[in-house]
């Protein structure tokens, strides 16, 4: 469970968590990890933190390893206290001839519509050179499916998302990745990069990308966008049972209104009960 602390957490973030969780309790000897990606210091904010343990605990779903607390996470297990280990990962790759320096801001990509032309990798930048990004050579032609020459590094300094989730899945030996479909590219971004870096066994982790729930009008759920979030329902003395409920519909398993009853329903699917 892998959550950004950038706003409170809406029904999708608890649909991913209780996925994850039914898997990890449906498969023996599996381990569970909670995870925060929080090197976003400008969007992070205590509440948002406290929120995600808030919310877990709410839906009754616990874990094996990570934070217990928000004030555990911020002693042993925010991403900031692994920075050097994203830094090997970006020396690594440095080292490999892989990276070149970017100059250009959103602004200046705004009339391509998000795409990033080749050609813009000819501006003959130092990795060194003050408030340059540094993106990684993605092949030529085109892999579909796979962003082209992504950040590595922001401007900032700080690595960008993509090395700090490869870097935590090998460092925590992660074997199992379930996450929305919204995240297809970043994990071909991430296997892109564990094959630049030789990381043979990134190979090996099995990724499931879910539905995404949306919002009536078809957009996606999003904490910035300001979605229903599940700390209204807590304040409000609502029960996960809707949730649950609404998982089960979705799975398609029978009627639940807890994890464990969930759990239930999953397992004897799995033996011959339900289709």
């Amino acid at each position: 469970m892998a959550p950004t602390p950038s706003g409170f957490l809406h029904l999708g973030n608890a649909y991913n968590f209780i996925l994850n969780w039914l898997a990890a309790r449906h498969t023996p000897g599996a381990r569970l990890l909670l995870r925060m990606d929080d090197l976003d210091a400008e969007r992070k904010r205590p509440e948002y933190v406290q929120d995600v343990f808030d919310t877990l605990r709410w839906l009754g779903l616990d874990w094996d390893e990570g934070p217990r607390s928000a004030e555990d996470f911020e002693q042993n297990w925010s991403q900031h206290r692994r920075l050097p280990l994203y830094e090997i990962t970006l020396d690594r790759l440095r080292m490999g001839g892989h990276l070149f320096a970017c100059a250009k801001s959103r602004r200046d990509l705004a009339p391509f519509a998000g795409d990033y032309l080749p050609q813009f990798r000819e501006q003959n930048l130092p990795l060194d050179a003050p408030d340059v990004a540094w993106r990684i050579k993605t092949p030529l032609p085109r892999v579909p499916g796979l962003p082209p020459d992504f950040v590595v590094r922001r401007r900032d300094g700080v690595p960008a998302y993509q090395i700090a989730s490869l870097t935590d899945d090998l460092h925590f030996g992660v074997t199992h990745v379930i996450r929305g479909a919204d995240l297809a590219e970043s994990t071909a971004a991430q296997q892109f990069l564990a094959e630049c870096l030789g990381r043979t066994e990134f190979s090996r982790i099995y990724f499931l990308h879910h539905p995404l729930l949306l919002n009536s009008d078809g957009s996606k759920l999003s904490k910035s966008a300001g979605a229903a979030a599940l700390k209204t329902r807590r304040e409000q003395g609502q029960s996960p049972e809707e949730v649950f409920q609404a998982v089960a519909r979705w799975l398609d398993v029978g009627a639940a209104d807890t994890a464990r009853g969930l759990l239930q329903k999953i397992q004897f699917s799995f033996h011959g009960g339900n289709p």
